[in-house]
């Protein structure tokens, strides 16, 4: 064999073929950008769009907040189980087989909730969704790995999440004028034409990327293992706000994900073909940019779940006014990520995700100085900060983690970087929502007490408590309109203690995120994987 002939077997062998050696458009890296954007954009709208239409469904079906709790935690729930099994499913199977049937999935699933008549099976067909979705996500990054040579990834990543973050701004917008103009079944029909979209264009260009590498069994002890832990764990952290985390079921379920993490490791030293190869986490970049994924996940989804309560519940917004509001941090990271992308092409990852937690980090320490009657001005400089802070870490982080793993596993990698964001926004979630309400409940007291409303105690107190926790005045009806006033005073300013609590902390987490930034690096080009195994 020739050298020209060794090299192109070699791009083929890795998925990096040019667009003019591919046949006709199949395999052309920016339109299997465009495809795999399309796939995803169901994902990210799906995760804003579905909470506006949340209070309708449950209206409508005569659901309880159990239940309702059920539609989120059970989407999440089977979406970070699977996401690094599905990972490894498009490095056996080829990503682009896991990316359309995924794409297929997930619009049927879609379709299947707008047409259930009970809460029940809204609840099992979210779960499906979650599962499609994890088969999405990953079998996406690991095609664009294989289209893209290591010099263009970033720029790729950057318009791949420049389209995830137009998806998620667009997901309140659109789907309150759904729920406000046709029905509640509307914001999940919306996915059928997407899907079809993608299932057609993902025949026309997709090429397999899939390396000969790639393990040919399926770790099935390391897949039972890993998704017990992560159930175990992402469970065990949606329930301890409501639990307590002290409780004796927070701590089985923390513990016992520490147990089946640990087993799960011991396994991959044993196992033949392990789900996730330990000689991975050799690279410093790559654990760094994992890590750093969990902690930018958990100061950035941790605060902002409770911005949505401040324009909503404080400020009186409607949803959709409160989506327009968040617009300039949404569209700072639509026009952040393609320019941050750029950017890493020429000078590396580092400094751009070390300016973009700096940026984050003063947002976060701006919005822990808001008041319930600030400006729209104020707030929406701090949301551009973030919005710039976040475009080069969120691109960065995933180049690192996905570059800096080889071919073979850029499926399971883009399962983990997926899996990091999911964990750390849980995990964001719920220790930022534990300060706030301890906040809450170590001020509220004494500022009730010196506005001289009348005591309460007991179940009435815990009623008052869990309103302000989401900045609702517990304002009961036929209250006069002076004490009205002074109990949503009261209510208002506590709440502003807690989320400003929970801001300052996300602000540190950003700080420390920042310094992780340090060991972020390019991965290597195609011709040799930074990792070897």
């Amino acid at each position: 064999m020739n050298h020209t002939a060794a090299a192109e077997a070699t791009e083929e062998a890795q998925g990096a073929i040019p667009p003019s050696k591919a046949a006709g458009l199949r395999g052309h890296p920016w339109l299997t950008l465009l495809t795999v954007a399309v796939g995803v954009m169901m994902v990210a709208l799906d995760g804003t769009i579905v909470a506006i239409a949340n209070p309708v469904i449950a209206h409508d079906l005569g659901a309880s907040l159990a239940d309702m709790q059920w539609v989120t935690n059970g989407y999440l729930l089977a979406l970070a189980v699977f996401l690094i099994t599905a990972g490894k499913i498009g490095d056996r199977f080829g990503h682009r087989n896991t990316f359309l049937i995924g794409a297929v999935g997930f619009a049927a699933a879609s379709a299947a909730i707008g047409f259930a008549g009970s809460i029940q099976l809204i609840i099992v067909f979210r779960v499906l969704q979650g599962l499609f979705g994890a088969l999405l996500q990953p079998a996406a990054l690991g095609l664009l790995r294989g289209a893209f040579p290591a010099e263009k990834l970033n720029m790729a990543i950057g318009i791949w999440g420049g389209v995830i973050g137009a998806s998620t701004a667009a997901g309140p917008i659109v789907g309150g004028l759904l729920v406000e103009h046709v029905s509640w079944e509307s914001v999940f029909f919306i996915n059928i034409p997407v899907g079809l979209i993608a299932l057609a264009l993902g025949l026309w260009i997709l090429r397999d990327a899939r390396s000969e590498k790639a393990a040919k069994s399926f770790d099935v002890p390391g897949i039972v293992l890993l998704s017990g832990a992560m159930f175990l764990l992402v469970w065990g952290i949606i329930k301890a706000p409501a639990w307590g985390w002290g409780d004796a079921r927070t701590l089985v379920f923390l513990i016992g994900a520490v147990v089946a993490g640990a087993a799960f490791a011991v396994w991959q030293t044993r196992a033949a073909e392990p789900l996730i190869p330990l000689g991975l986490f050799r690279s410093v970049p790559l654990s760094a940019g994992a890590l750093l994924m969990v902690l930018m996940a958990f100061s950035f989804f941790g605060a902002i779940f409770f911005v949505t309560f401040y324009l909503q519940n404080v400020r009186g917004m409607s949803p959709v006014d409160s989506g327009v509001h968040l617009l300039p941090m949404t569209a700072m990271m639509i026009v952040g990520s393609p320019i941050a992308g750029v950017v890493m092409a020429r000078i590396g990852p580092r400094i751009p995700i070390v300016t973009g937690m700096v940026f984050s980090a003063v947002a976060m320490f701006g919005m822990s100085t808001l008041e319930a009657g600030s400006g729209s001005g104020v707030m929406s400089l701090w949301f551009v900060l973030m919005g710039l802070g976040l475009s080069p870490v969120m691109v960065g982080a995933t180049e690192v983690i996905v570059g800096n793993a080889p071919l073979e596993l850029s499926g399971v990698a883009g399962g983990l970087q997926q899996a990091a964001m999911q964990v750390g926004g849980s995990l964001g979630t719920a220790v930022l929502g534990a300060l706030m309400a301890a906040r809450i409940d170590n001020v509220l007291p004494g500022k009730w007490a010196a506005a001289q409303l009348p005591p309460v105690s007991g179940e009435q107190y815990e009623a008052v408590k869990q309103a302000v926790q989401v900045g609702v005045a517990p304002v009961q009806p036929g209250t006069p309109a002076t004490v009205a006033q002074t109990i949503t005073q009261v209510s208002h300013d506590a709440f502003m203690n807690g989320m400003s609590l929970a801001f300052l902390t996300s602000a540190v987490v950003a700080v420390a995120a920042a310094g992780l930034g340090l060991l972020t690096k390019r991965g290597s080009t195609d011709a040799g994987p930074a990792v070897h195994i």
